[in-house]
């Protein structure tokens, strides 16, 4: 078990670098704080589903911009698809364990904005 701890350790050392353009941890946070990632990641936090009632729960995305946003989840590892056999294909999306992991965070800033944000200020935006 040791020797997992420590190959774990190397391969975050190794992603320390998100910084630089060459990491590979850069594009997982570009596509976790995405427009459309963090809502992908939140709506998926309780229950496993289907593209399009992914979709009818993240009002105003487009079913291209969701299908580009799955399928980068996908290759990060933060997400899973599923692929039934069926007329027409059903195809059913969740979070891994690694998606589970980095959506908690979000899950938890998201309850904290709607248990603070009032009322009043909910439907309104700021003057400029």
């Amino acid at each position: 078990m040791t020797g997992g701890a420590q190959l774990m350790q190397a391969e975050a050392e190794e992603r320390y670098e998100a910084f630089h353009t060459e990491c590979p941890a850069r594009d997982v946070v570009d596509h976790v704080t995405s427009r459309w990632g963090i809502w992908v990641l939140i709506s998926l936090r309780s229950n496993d589903l289907r593209f399009y009632e992914l979709r009818k729960s993240i009002q105003g995305i487009s079913e291209k911009m969701l299908a580009q946003t799955l399928r980068a989840l996908v290759q990060d590892g933060l997400v899973w698809r599923k692929v039934e056999p069926t007329t027409p294909p059903q195809v059913t999306y969740g979070l891994t364990e690694f998606g589970r992991d980095v959506g908690e965070p979000l899950t938890e800033l998201f309850d904290r904005i709607t248990r603070r944000l009032s009322p009043r200020s909910a439907g309104a935006r700021p003057a400029h």
